[in-house]
């Protein structure tokens, strides 16, 4: 990521945006020349998903505030609306309408259910959204044009999970998947199923709802070993996956857990302490126990603020390399002497090649025919209460 030593801007953006129904144009905080370009953030960190909605959240803020401090995009400073939605979907509608009112030019989204509630606003509204969503529903232009998603879908890390158990088993094996009770925890279901029947893997194949504020699955867990269970595949945020962890080891089962992207990181550890090791984590952001140079901006900016990346964890740069990615977007624009607009941001990301994030994620690269940034994600497992690696870069 290159430096920039313009002195920063202190224009502030005048007016309100305005909708032109006839083709849904705006114009937004991004159409001054020389002004801050202004961006909206949906972000959990008060409700059911704020244990790695926070971290990823201060990560978005936190490349923006390095950004700005190195001088922003050509001496455009990105201005950053941040406010809690606490994983309640009306509350993110509201904050939608707030936004667009305020003349952003793009949004930074947080959970399945919200974005995909806001879907047809958004592309009638012609505002780039990255979520934290990698529902598989977001990834085609034609359905979703001005959604993108910046890492393997959920489905896909799924696919990818079950063809590691296959091959972990060594053929046959009954699965579990325990998936959070929302859009969020069910988007991969099926497809898993699906991957199943496509693939021909003799994998048994059963889903189990995670009640909200349970405080033990042992009710699931009964219900997966009478299903014969060998391997239990978690949809779901940290903490309630580290309480299936505490369970499992209580009961003495011989189980085995693959998380998927939001349990697999450090908090899971934490949490399970012991119960984790062994366990795998399908996690397509590379984790800082990872050395990569893209490391070492994020690192080195929460050095001098007297906090530390592992302290942190990988949720904080797939927060920040998320906005990366936005950001690189908005340069194209930029040094182009475009416009910064969402409908010509939407045509930058489509078009202007990989993004590199130095080795955290695959380089990230959309196309008008898809919106998904990469199909490959990571596999690690719990070693001495440490994320390592087990192969890098896996498809499904």
């Amino acid at each position: 990521m290159k430096t920039h030593s313009r002195t920063l801007m202190a224009t502030t953006v005048v007016g309100l945006a305005m909708v032109v129904a006839a083709c849904g144009g705006r114009d937004s905080g991004g159409g001054a020349d020389d002004g801050p370009i202004a961006i909206g953030a949906i972000s959990d960190l008060s409700g059911a998903t704020s244990d790695v909605g926070t971290p990823y959240s201060e990560g978005i803020r936190g490349y923006v505030d390095w950004l700005n401090a190195e001088g922003g995009i050509d001496g455009r400073e990105i201005d950053l609306k941040v406010n809690d939605y606490a994983y309640d979907v009306s509350r993110a509608e509201q904050l939608y309408s707030q936004y667009l009112n305020e003349g952003v030019v793009a949004i930074q989204g947080w959970g399945t259910a919200d974005t995909e509630a806001l879907r047809q606003k958004i592309a009638q509204d012609e505002l780039p959204f990255m979520s934290a969503s990698y529902a598989e529903t977001l990834v085609e232009p034609e359905e979703t044009p001005y959604n993108f998603v910046v890492a393997a879908t959920y489905s896909d890390q799924m696919r990818v999970a079950l063809k590691w158990i296959t091959e972990d088993a060594g053929g046959a094996a009954e699965v579990a998947v325990f998936h959070h009770d929302s859009p969020f925890g069910q988007s991969p279901v099926d497809d898993g199923r699906q991957y199943v029947d496509d693939e021909g893997l003799d994998l048994g194949y059963q889903s189990y709802a995670m009640p909200t504020g349970a405080t033990d699955y042992v009710a699931q867990l009964g219900r997966a070993r009478s299903q014969g269970a060998e391997y239990v595949v978690i949809q779901n945020v940290s903490s309630p996956a580290a309480v299936v962890a505490n369970n499992i080891a209580e009961q003495n089962l011989d189980m085995k857990i693959v998380c998927l992207n939001w349990c697999a990181d450090e908090l899971f550890i934490t949490l399970a302490g012991a119960a984790a090791e062994g366990h795998i984590m399908v996690q397509p952001f590379a984790p800082p126990t990872v050395e990569s140079s893209g490391q070492e901006a994020p690192a080195a900016f929460l050095e001098e603020s007297g906090s530390s990346l592992d302290a942190k964890g990988l949720h904080y740069t797939q927060g920040w390399y998320t906005m990366h990615v936005m950001a690189e977007g908005i340069r194209h624009l930029v040094e182009n002497g475009d416009e910064v607009t969402g409908a010509n941001l939407k045509d930058a990301l489509e078009s202007m090649g990989p993004v590199d994030t130095g080795g955290v994620t695959p380089p990230v690269e959309f196309s008008p025919d898809s919106h998904k940034g990469s199909d490959t994600t990571g596999i690690y497992e719990v070693a001495d209460g440490q994320l390592a690696v087990v192969e890098l870069d896996v498809r499904p």
